[in-house]
């Protein structure tokens, strides 16, 4: 049974990895979240989204690799696409 104090959350993405920086935020919000040993964070990837877990991506200049920013939460909670 979850504590009191435990934390569910889910983060939805559905922007593509690169163009924008959304899907960057959200990757960031859940690696910190995962990071609380109370919190069990699962990230569902739809849509542009699912681009994200590409893996040996080329990133683009001056952009965060967005794979790499998923094994953090792999690690510690839960990716679907």
């Amino acid at each position: 049974m979850d504590s009191p104090t435990a934390q569910n959350i889910l983060i939805i993405i559905n922007d593509g990895p690169y163009g924008n920086e959304r899907a960057y935020n959200a990757l960031r919000l859940g690696m910190n979240l995962a990071k609380r040993a109370e919190a069990t964070v699962r990230v569902f990837l739809v849509g542009d989204g699912v681009a994200c877990a590409k893996r040996n991506q080329t990133t683009p200049q001056g952009y965060y690799n967005v794979e790499r920013m998923l094994k953090p939460i792999l690690q510690r909670g839960q990716v679907a696409v």
